[in-house]
């Protein structure tokens, strides 16, 4: 029995009771009630404090409505007892066999176990990386490639449907700086004061030439054009290959030039101007975002004719949702905490409840450190660390699991010998060792001719020990943390929680022998814990995946 199950056997007990006459409350009854694992485990299995938020409402005492409430629910199927404690909380127990079910449930479910429909019928935009085209990702970028793909990952776990997202900054002074070191470089000039430098743009401007032969034959305006346009293709193809390669790919690669280029900036304009709140003042068109909280208004336009970057923020913004998308999820650097309220009331202007449509994530910094010492420069780009990098120094499943498993508003120093050493006291490496220790019980049953039981076959009440129940337990708990790290847009949760039900599966291992010893002949309870052994492997092999971090099953 799964807290969810659970839930809908209280539902159905205070329906009982109010169809009887014995309670009575105005809102009815609620749709789901919150069932928790108690901390103490001498407390039950599960508790709830229901009674305590219903009682007022009832015009009853918690400690009775607990107490008519646990007559009914100890009747359910599954539910071995409930009892009433303190003001009016429900220590529930339930029996064995509705425990030990959990495993043949996860194992039936295999891949899909701990998908909800929470989050049903919600379009999510989540956009994660902006970026310009002009050289590689690099650190700056790389937690957010992490945790937004992961924000992704437990938004559709959870129902959702989501599209990913990557700005491509191919619009500015920064693509023409880009185009004219290009061109320097070619020519075997300096690259401009203000371009850009690093080995990578001496490759890059090598492989323009080399696959555009005449372009050093163009009339100047026409050949930093053409470099430009040259060295963005080829850097945009590698900056989408470097994330393919670390797991993260993107539904859509939005260009800012497409904005400009049609007339979506003119569309969200008039619909911005048709809600009311664009005006004109000396010669520039401006946005009242002061309407709406923001610490002044913003200039959309300005007196020369040129267009803000507040303008094309509102014309993405409209753009989105006329895509049709119910959540607008902008996931953004530490610098960018001025933008929030300023985009919030921009939202707003449109006529949208930003409460509602639009949600900004703050990222903090990530420090990198090698031999203690903070790793600062690249060798190929000069000023940055890329992600190619640290993927060559890190791993992947190192670097990606580690960025996952804090919240992203804290600030992070991750050290390199740390996350790629291979111990016990090293998260990914706890998890993944728990992943292929469970793949070798299974190849070893596989060996000696065991496999796990399927349907009528498996007795759930045979798992019946404490520390197997204890990992049942957290096996139920997945599809609830799955639901509220999709909730809260925190994919932390899926990590931490790996590692405890890590945790409590190697000391099920310890206490609880699997297969038969020497010539000990197989018994029903091998089969079981065979079973449990399986459903185990398949939970964290899913919450693995949620993070974008391999499972193996050799280490």
């Amino acid at each position: 029995m799964n807290p969810e199950q659970l839930s809908a056997a209280i539902v159905q007990a205070l329906e009982a009771l109010v169809q009887e006459g014995s309670l009575s409350l105005p809102d009815g009854v609620p749709a789901t009630v919150v069932v928790e694992r108690p901390r103490n485990r001498e407390h039950g299995d599960y508790a709830t404090n229901v009674a305590l938020q219903l009682a007022k409402k009832a015009g009853v005492p918690p400690r009775d409505l607990a107490t008519a409430l646990a007559a009914r629910l100890a009747e359910a199927d599954g539910v071995a007892s409930a009892e009433v404690a303190g003001p009016g909380f429900l220590n529930i127990r339930v029996e064995a066999g509705a425990q030990g079910a959990v495993a043949a449930q996860v194992v039936e479910a295999g891949a899909s176990y701990g998908t909800t429909q929470t989050l049903a019928g919600t379009r999510f935009n989540v956009e994660f990386i902006s970026a310009n085209p002009t050289g590689p990702i690099h650190l700056g970028h790389t937690r957010w490639a992490v945790v937004g793909d992961a924000i992704a990952r437990v938004l559709e776990a959870a129902g959702a449907e989501v599209a990913r997202e990557f700005y491509i900054n191919d619009r500015g002074n920064q693509m023409d700086k880009f185009g004219a070191s290009l061109e320097a470089v070619a020519l075997g000039l300096p690259v401009p004061e203000d371009g850009y430098l690093g080995d990578y743009v001496h490759d890059l401007s090598r492989r323009v030439v080399e696959e555009n032969p005449h372009i050093l034959d163009l009339p100047e305006g026409e050949r930093v054009v053409a470099f430009r346009e040259a060295g963005y293709k080829i850097q945009l193809a590698e900056q989408q290959e470097q994330l393919g390669g670390f797991r993260t790919n993107f539904d859509v690669w939005f260009s800012e030039r497409s904005l400009h280029d049609g007339d979506k900036v003119s569309r969200s304009l008039e619909k911005l101007r048709g809600q009311g709140h664009l005006y004109d003042a000396d010669g520039a068109l401006w946005m009242r975002t002061t309407d709406f909280g923001d610490d002044k208004d913003r200039v959309l336009v300005r007196s020369n004719g040129e267009l803000t970057y507040f303008a094309s923020d509102a014309a993405y913004y409209v753009d989105k949702r006329e895509r049709g998308f119910d959540v607008c999820l902008y996931l953004l650097g530490a610098d960018h905490h001025g933008y929030v309220g300023r985009l919030k009331a921009m939202a707003a202007c449109t006529g949208d409840d930003p409460s509602r449509t639009l949600e900004v994530l703050i990222g903090q910094l990530v420090k990198i450190l090698r031999g203690g010492e903070e790793i600062r420069l690249s060798k190929r780009a000069g000023t940055i660390v890329t992600l190619q990098e640290l993927v060559e120094m890190i791993g992947v499943d190192s670097l990606r699991y580690t960025l996952s498993r804090y919240p992203a508003d804290s600030p992070l120093t991750l050290d390199v010998e740390e996350i790629t050493r291979q111990a016990s006291d090293n998260p990914v490496f706890y998890v993944q060792y728990a992943h292929a220790r469970l793949s070798a019980v299974l190849r070893n049953g596989a060996d000696l001719g065991l496999t796990p039981p399927r349907g009528d076959a498996f007795d759930p009440a045979l798992l019946a020990h404490e520390k197997e129940g204890e990992l049942l337990r957290a096996l139920a708990e997945f599809p609830r943390v799955i639901a509220t790290a999709a909730e809260l847009r925190e994919p932390h949760r899926v990590a931490r929680y790996l590692e405890d039900t890590a945790s409590k599966f190697h000391r099920f291992y310890d206490a609880c022998r699997v297969l038969p010893m020497g010539e000990e002949d197989p018994a029903p309870i091998h089969a079981a814990r065979l079973l449990l052994v399986e459903a185990t492997r398949t939970v964290i092999a899913n919450g693995l995946r949620l993070l974008g971090v391999s499972a193996p099953e050799r280490m």
